[in-house]
């Protein structure tokens, strides 16, 4: 006889009760809390409303991760969930072995379904066995609002499923703890955002993007706002212009006022430790001013496509909050025409830190990147870097390998093919790539072993395609 694991038994003793819907919800006070998850889970996955509806208003545990079931989206299985939560609202008392603190929307992986049902579907997870022991409240005990945390992703056009939570919950914010960690805004009317907001509010918000297509002028608008959100560990700002036509009579003051209305709310974001800045042009010459507003080091900085100043470059290495720097991408920043010092001497005092370098597409030539060789032979932590669309010689590109003996925990290293894989009109020289190619890998390999490596050129004049050079070539398709 065959011995069956408690998860098979859990699994088989839910499949049960689902045959029989009424059996279940009026089985659920007897139910031993060990049962909830795998029976919650299968409901939910069978759509079975009426059994989702009293499992919630039941629920034996602090928090009920359900954002993590909900990766098919169902409205009506959905709308089971809120209708439970307002049958809690609606009533006078409480169940005595209710627990539900939290209702988690979150669509991430949680380790609570794995622990209690035994699979790797599923962080709302307890631990220690004091944190699953289910305390008795008192009938008429006054109880904290509860919590509903949820992921946005705020668009024009919101899904069917996304639309009824936000007037569900605008309906109902005098009465529940509503709260949102990340939010990603694309092209929405400020006054919407901040009605928004008005229900989530800004001090909840961990992580936020903002890809807008605004003006300044209205971004200055927003930035009361950005200054509430003191949790905000991560900001990524994208798509501000100059200001439109309409507004084209505002003078630069006008315009300067609005950059540093801006900018003073950096000071605001105490827990910040990610900022990308996408082509956001009116930063020039205030980066600076950005980085010192900063009241603790960043983790990562990304500041692509843009064109930054020498005095923002040279600020740099003076930075406080630039000083433990784990990742720096810098991809579309042409540093051509600025003096590359202020940058080796920021990489001189990130090596201790530094994880992944992006200096893609920034226009460097040999003497600039023969500078920077003897800092980046300093950042022996560096897993990822990216040199692409740089113009490198051969012998510049050999000599920056030669000194990445100590890149020992490097696992993707991505370079441009040097110049010489060119003709004199610019177009690929696949024999002259095919033979330089593996001649600097062998080079590399006489220093240490790379885990991968890759030599791409620029984009074929005819056919729009990169030759790729990683385990062996990868021509493009004017050349196969």
């Amino acid at each position: 006889m065959s011995v069956q694991t408690p998860a098979t038994l859990r699994k088989q003793a839910s499949q049960a009760l689902l045959r029989n819907e009424d059996l279940a919800i009026s089985a659920l006070e007897q139910l031993p809390m060990e049962l909830f998850p795998e029976l919650f889970k299968e409901a939910f996955k069978g759509r079975h409303t009426r059994i989702v509806k009293a499992m919630v208003a039941a629920w034996p545990f602090p928090c009920l991760p359900v954002g993590t079931l909900m990766k098919t989206p169902d409205l009506e299985t959905f709308q089971a969930v809120l209708d439970a939560v307002d049958m809690q609202l609606a009533r006078k008392f409480h169940p005595r072995r209710e627990k539900i603190k939290e209702l988690d929307l979150r669509k991430g992986r949680h380790d609570f379904w794995t622990i209690w049902t035994g699979t790797e579907d599923g962080d709302c997870s307890e631990s220690g066995d004091e944190e699953r022991v289910v305390k008795v409240l008192p009938r008429y005990a006054v109880r904290r609002r509860l919590k509903v945390t949820v992921d946005l992703c705020l668009r024009l056009r919101l899904d069917e499923e996304q639309a009824y939570f936000l007037q569900w919950a605008q309906q109902r914010k005098g009465s529940l703890h509503l709260c949102c960690v990340r939010m990603k805004i694309w092209a929405l009317p400020l006054c919407r955002i901040k009605e928004i907001l008005s229900v989530f509010h800004p001090r909840h918000i961990e992580e936020l993007e903002l890809n807008m297509g605004w003006d300044v002028s209205t971004l200055a608008l927003f930035a009361s706002c950005l200054g509430q959100m003191r949790s905000l560990r991560k900001l990524s700002l994208a798509r501000i212009y100059k200001n439109t036509i309409r507004t084209i009579n505002r003078t630069a003051d006008r315009e300067e006022k609005c950059v540093r209305k801006l900018v003073s709310q950096f000071s605001k974001l105490h827990c910040l430790q990610n900022l990308s800045l996408n082509g956001i042009y009116f930063l020039r010459d205030h980066v600076k001013q950005v980085l010192r507003c900063l009241r603790s080091p960043l983790e990562t900085l990304s500041i692509t496509g843009y064109i930054l100043s020498e005095s923002d470059l040279n600020d740099f290495p003076c930075c406080h909050s630039l000083c433990q720097l784990k990742h720096l991408d810098m991809r579309g920043v042409v540093l051509l025409t600025l003096d590359p010092m202020p940058l080796r001497l920021l990489l001189e005092t990130v090596a201790h830190s530094l994880q992944s370098l992006d200096l893609e597409g920034c226009g460097m030539e040999d003497s600039q990147l023969t500078l920077l060789t003897p800092a980046l032979n300093l950042c022996s932590l560096l897993t990822k870097v990216n040199l692409c669309d740089n113009d490198f010689s051969m012998p510049i590109l050999k000599d920056l390998l030669l000194h990445t003996a100590n890149w020992s925990k490097m696992n993707g290293e991505q370079y441009p093919a040097p110049l010489e894989c060119y003709d004199d009109l610019g177009y690929i020289d696949t024999e002259r790539f095919l033979h330089i190619c593996p001649e600097l890998i062998n080079a590399l390999r006489a220093k240490r072993q790379p885990k991968r490596i890759v030599f791409a050129t620029d984009t074929c004049h005819k056919c729009g395609v990169r030759c790729v050079y990683d385990l062996g070539p990868r021509l493009c398709p004017c050349w196969q």
